[in-house]
Parts: structure tokens; sequence; C-alpha cells
């Protein structure tokens, strides 16, 4: 490799790992794959490792190294997820042998590391975008997990689904056919007319699960407009759905931003 390349090379190498490994020394790591991915690569795309937690279990995502990508957001990992998935692997009973629903799952860190760490019976990622699907379903594969239905998946592991879900079309009924006990989303409140969707669906969703014990609802997201957060609790207020704030956690895993201002709620549909 000439002396040009090699220096771009590892100053590729070196935002990527400031920006996307935990700090933490790994035993091994596939460089040399990376950099040849970095100079092959057609597409925007990224191959990352990010350890989950210090047994060494790990996550490994293929996603968009642009913030937006094929006009959507949902190819890259944004801060409320790693944060969602670093509460969800210190509260692992809040998921174990339970199906959770996760409301636009993007590349889907947060649903791996769940189903890596926590014992869901079942997981339903979802999201709309035909992209964020296509992707959604090669990093489930790239992690081991199976997609149901598949005779061959590991009756250990999480049934996982991937499932196409527009938040602005669908039905009571298809919500209904989920039958989550838990559902997640993170980082989905960036305009108002998210904000505005995503309450429809959680009415839906409350609406169309009356008569049986009441999911549990967590939505996370970073504090980017404190106008578009009021939003969301004004509006979880009108649709008459109480919510109270989840207390920090102080146990970092993941290398987001230190001074972004995050927040898990915890909804009562």
């Amino acid at each position: 490799m000439a002396p040009e390349e090699s220096a771009e090379a590892a100053g590729l190498l070196q935002s990527f790992e400031s920006r996307y490994l935990a700090a933490r020394t790994l035993r091994s790591f596939p460089w040399q794959s990376l950099e040849e991915k970095l100079r092959d690569s057609s597409g925007p795309e990224l191959l990352l490792i990010i350890l989950q937690k210090p047994s060494g279990d790990s996550v490994t995502l293929s996603e968009s190294t642009a913030i937006i990508s094929h006009g959507t957001t949902g190819l890259v990992t944004w801060d409320a997820a790693l944060y969602l998935a670093e509460w969800a692997i210190q509260n692992p009973a809040a998921f174990a042998h339970r199906t959770v629903l996760e409301l636009g799952s993007g590349a889907g860190l947060t649903g791996l590391a769940i189903c890596k760490t926590c014992c869901p019976s079942a997981y339903v990622f979802s999201d709309y975008h035909s992209c964020v699907l296509e992707q959604l379903r090669g990093n489930v594969l790239l992690n081991g997990l199976s997609l149901e239905p598949d005779a061959t998946a590991d009756s250990e592991s999480p049934k996982v689904t991937v499932a196409q879900l527009d938040w602005d079309v669908v039905t009571a009924p298809q919500l209904a056919a989920f039958q989550p006990d838990v559902i997640i989303a993170a980082d989905v409140l960036y305009c108002p007319e998210t904000v505005l969707s995503l309450v429809r669906v959680l009415q839906r969703l409350s609406a169309c699960l009356k008569g049986q014990q009441a999911p549990d609802a967590y939505v996370a997201f970073t504090v980017r407009n404190p106008q578009t957060y009021q939003l969301f609790t004004s509006e979880l207020g009108q649709a008459g759905i109480p919510w109270e704030a989840v207390p920090h956690h102080d146990q970092k895993l993941f290398p987001y931003e230190e001074h972004s201002d995050m927040a898990i709620l915890k909804l009562m549909l």
C-alpha cells in the first residue's frame, strides 16, 4: 500500500475506533478486513463490531457511514439506541421471557443487544423503509440469530421477526397480532410529525390490547429540541397515556457523546 493510502486508511480507522468502539481493549479485531472494506466498498457501509459488556459479548453491525442515506436516517445507529441498549443490559428482567416489539428499529443495535443479553422469548424488529428492513435482516443473520419462520432456529434463542410497519396506516388488528409484552423505541422523536405518528401508534396499541395485561413501553431519546420533547409529553397527556422518567444509569458501555442530554420514559399504556 502506498504511504498516502496507508495514512488515509489509518485516519479512517482511527476515526472509526474513536466513534464506535467501547473504551476497552479488544483481544482481536479484523483491522485488515475492515481496511479492505473501507478501500474497496462501492457503497457507504461500514462493518462495526461494538462491545456490549465486560464479558466480551459483541454485536456486529453493517450500517451506513452517512447520517442520511437512501432518503432515510434509519441506516445508522443513533446515541439513544446505545443509551437504551445500556439500560436494557443492566435491566434484563424487563425483557426476559417476554415478547418485545421495537418501533423504528433502524440498524438494530438495541434489539440485537437485548436478544443477546436479556433472553426475550420473541423479538419483533420493525421499520418502514425497504433499505432499512434489508439491512436489519442482514444484521440479524450477521449476529447468529434466525429469522422466523426457520426450522433450523436455535430453540434457546428468541424467535426473531423483521416486520414492515408504517405508523400512519397500520391497523389495530395488525398491531394486536404482535402480542407484545414490552414495546420500545429509540431516537424516533426527531420532528413533530414523527411525534404525532408515534403517539397514534401507541394509542392503537393501548386500545387493541385492552382486556390483557398492559405492556410495558419505553421510549429513549436525545433531547435535541426541548419543544419536541414537550410536544411528546403533551401529546401523551392528551392521549391519556401516563408516563414517568426512568432514572439515569451511570454505567456507560458505549461511546456516545459525553454531553448528550438523553432520557428514557416509561409509558403506562
